[in-house]
Order: C-alpha cells, then structure tokens, then sequence
C-alpha cells in the first residue's frame, strides 16, 4: 500500500468530535465528486462524526499516488480487497462501475464495515436483490449502508419533500420525469457504459434510476404497474479506446428508454431518459401534479422551485418561482454560503456525507437516505421497465423480485 506524503490520523481528545476513518474505492468521475465531498464536509457543517480520508484504492495505478495526494487521501493501494482488512476502516463508499458493485459491497459488508454505494445499485436486479439480502443481515449487527442518490439533497428537491409531507397540496395525481442529456452520440467513443456485461443498461440505468428514485421518494409510495416501455440503441458501435486491438466496438445498451407507470395510490407517472437529447446538458427534471397545486424542478436550474399552488388568485394563477437559498428555510443551506448565494452540483454530494455522518451518529439527516432498501425498490422499477419494452406488455411490480 503506498502512502502520499501526508499527515498520519491522530486519536480524537476526550470530549472532542470524533474521528470517522472512510475509504474510497475508485478514482475517476465519481471518485473525484465523493473525495470532494469528504474533504469538504467537515468545513461547512459541524458534524458529531469528523470523516477522516484514511485510504483510497483504484486500479489505474500509475494514477494513483497522484489522486491520493491531490485530494487528501492518507494511503493508496491498487487492490481493493487490502482494504477490508482495515480494522480502523467505518465505511467504505464505493464509487466503481456498476458490474463490480456487488462484489466490493459484499466484501465489505462481511468485514464489519458499513457501505456507501454509487447508483444504480448494481448492473442487474439478481445483483441488486443479494446486496439488498446482505444489508438487512449486516443491519442486524448495526452496520448501515447508503447509496448516492445525490439530486435528493439538492435544496429545492428537500423543499418540495416538506412540501408535499406536509400535505398542503394534496393527493399526488400524475408525475412527469425526464432526464436527458446530449453527450451519447456517434463521436463518443466506447467505455464501459456502453457494454451491457459491466453497465447493466444504458441511460435506463444510468439517469432513469434517479428520476424513478426522486419520483419515488416525493411521492412517499411504491410504484405499482410500468403499463408499457419503448428502449432505442440508436449508435450501434463505437470508437474504441486507445491501446485496444479493435478499432470500432459494438454497443449493446438503450441510448434511450422512456416508459408510463402507476402508484400504489393511483397517480400516474411517465419517465424519460436519453444521452442523445441535443440542447439537454444535464436536465433531470420532475413535475407532480397534485389535488391542490403543483411542484416542478430543473436541475439546470438547481436553485429553483416552482409552485403553483391554486390558490384561487384569478388571472394571476400560476407556477410562482421560489428561490432555495434562504438559511434556516431551506434543507443544508445555512452551512453554505449567505442567503442568496447559488450552490452547484458537487454541493449534493457534500450535503448527502453530511447527512449520512449525522446517522452514523445516531442523529437525524435533514431528509431521509437511501440506502440498499430503497435502492433495491428503484431497482425493481427499472427491471420492470425493462422487461415490459422486450415484451411490449405491462409488467407488474409484484412480478418482478
């Protein structure tokens, strides 16, 4: 295991924050927004818990001394299996493609430590459904596991949860998500997103499973029925990688997959999602329609809520733009900046560590976390959607386990 030059974890003083040691497995997109989260939590929100950045391990290991000390990593191995051995190692975040999700999971989980893990839970539902087996065996020893459904820290998505708890709008009626994005086309060359054998799924897996998870959470119900799917693999091959004998690899995941559900409660939902959408960057949106108003978010407009909340004003009925920037209104933002000052995506992640470190206490989060449970249930959702475009019939939820 090689050591970045840095300071080594001191013991916590009586009476003093205690420290939390934390390991990391991967290095690349996800790796760089989760270090950024551990690294920054502990300056803006006073926590019980103090993340340490104990270790990190990845496979690139010509990288990884580099990552380690750019982000404040203490110790770096190339072989994540070290880091199981680490007694004074709490939670391990995994942050690796989703084909190797269940094993690192597992690993962990048998070795005492609790699991925070990337989305979607895992490439496929039997995967999901043994990482889900093993949670509630190691919950039963006080381990807990987490998953990084980051747009539910966003202020305004916290503000629309309270919102519709609080039942001022009403019975959920009907839900309209989409998330697309444009970055899929033709001259993107191949990675392991593409390849159904590591990814599970295309932009189903990938930007489907945080809507259906945001849909499922605002809503506070289970879906019941996906009435119907259509998934497209529009770019059939693609530029392969540097340094790989082939010069074009096929591609066998949807580039889009849009499908209608219902809830338990009977409000009905579409869901939408695309990596060729031209003029979409990153638009992961939600609108619920209620009895008595209505909630609609953009995340290219992160700060934002908007409200239509039918109260008989006339001419003058219609969504109001709320602002989520206001300490002590709205979810996390009294640790930021003053009221006012717009936050930005990797503030999700840093709000999410927060959160979880405050459970780890035995506190309460702002909102609740997913953890393998709930990622499971979107899981579900997810299969469903898929199993009904192959088929071209509905798929019952009850079906699918």
């Amino acid at each position: 295991m090689k050591k970045p030059a840095a300071k080594r974890p001191t013991s916590s003083s009586p009476g003093k924050v205690r420290e939390f040691p934390i390991a990391l497995l991967g290095q690349k997109f996800m790796g760089k927004a989760h270090s950024n989260a551990w690294s920054q939590v502990a300056r803006f929100f006073d926590l019980p818990l103090e993340p340490v950045m104990h270790t990190v391990a990845a496979r690139d290991a010509a990288e990884l001394t580099a990552f380690a000390r750019r982000w404040g990593w203490r110790n770096a191995c190339a072989d994540w299996r070290q880091i199981a051995q680490l007694d004074e190692v709490r939670l391990v975040d995994i942050g690796t493609p989703n084909h190797l999700h269940k094993e690192q999971a597992l690993c962990m989980l048998q070795a005492g430590k609790h699991v925070a893990c990337e989305k979607p839970l895992a490439a496929t539902l039997d995967e999901a459904r043994v990482m889900h087996e093993a949670a509630l065996a190691a919950r039963r020893k006080g381990q807990q596991t987490f998953v990084w459904f980051n747009y539910r820290r966003v202020p305004a998505i916290g503000l629309a949860w309270r919102l519709l708890r609080e039942g001022k709008l009403g019975r959920v009626r009907h839900v309209r998500a989409h998330y697309l994005q444009e970055w899929g086309g033709p001259q993107t060359p191949m990675s392991w997103r593409f390849e159904k054998k590591l990814a599970g799924s295309g932009a189903h897996g990938d930007l489907n499973a945080h809507i259906v998870d945001l849909a499922r959470f605002l809503v506070g119900e289970e879906i019941e029925c996906v009435h119907g799917a259509v998934a497209r693999t529009f770019i059939q091959s693609r530029a392969a990688p540097a340094g790989t004998k082939s010069a074009r690899k096929r591609c066998d995941v949807d580039d889009s997959l849009l499908f209608c559900a219902s809830f338990e409660g009977g409000a009905t939902a579409s869901f939408e999602a695309s990596r060729l959408a031209i003029g979409h960057q990153n638009d992961n949106s939600i609108e619920i329609n209620a009895e008595h108003g209505s909630l609609r978010f953009g995340f290219e407009d992160m700060n934002l809520l908007w409200l239509a909340d039918g109260d008989g004003r006339g001419k003058t009925d219609g969504f109001r733009r709320i602002m989520c920037t206001t300490a002590g209104q709205h979810p996390w933002v009294e640790a930021w900046w003053p009221s006012a000052h717009l936050l930005g995506y990797e503030h999700g992640f840093v709000n999410m560590a927060a959160d979880m470190l405050r459970q780890l206490a035995g506190k309460k989060p702002e909102i609740p976390l997913p953890d393998f449970e709930d990622a499971y249930q979107t899981q579900r959702v997810l299969e469903a959607a898929l199993q009904s475009a192959r088929k071209g019939a509905s798929v019952r939820l009850d079906q699918v386990r």
